[in-house]
């Protein structure tokens, strides 16, 4: 079935409409950084809380970059950040969870570097055959 001219724009005003979004993302992403390097800047310390958060505005940044250079997203940039973010929870809260907590955040963190795993593995094992730019 061929698109007809109203889903062919429909697609391309999608398309616009999510680049918008990205660049909105990019920009937003920048200023955090900015400000996130400021509060070192005046802090005069940098704490393991800054540094994590720094690796959270680069993992953002180079899904960013990997998404607009190939224009598809692996599910793996979500997992590291969310690796990262349950992470930097962990080490910001330290102090105030309890063991069960604790736990559930460290096996919370196990469980999602499994699901990279697998992918990674599914990816390797088993490569698309419809996608050019997926090489072994």
């Amino acid at each position: 079935m061929t698109p007809n001219k109203f889903s062919r724009l429909t697609q391309v005003s999608l398309g616009m409409v999510g680049q918008g979004v990205l660049i909105v993302i990019a920009i937003a992403t920048i200023f955090a950084i900015c400000q996130a390097i400021n509060h070192i800047w005046l802090a005069r310390a940098i704490s393991v809380g800054d540094l994590l958060l720094l690796f959270l505005y680069l993992e953002v940044m180079s899904m960013l970059d990997h998404y607009l250079g190939s224009g598809n997203l692996p599910v793996r940039y979500p997992l590291y950040i969310g690796i990262i973010a349950l992470a930097r929870y962990l080490v910001l809260d330290i102090a105030e969870i309890d063991a069960f907590r604790m736990f559930a955040l460290s096996g919370s963190i196990f469980l999602i570097a499994m699901a990279i795993l697998v992918v990674r593995y599914g990816h390797v094992r088993f490569p698309y055959t419809d996608c050019p730019t997926q090489s072994k």
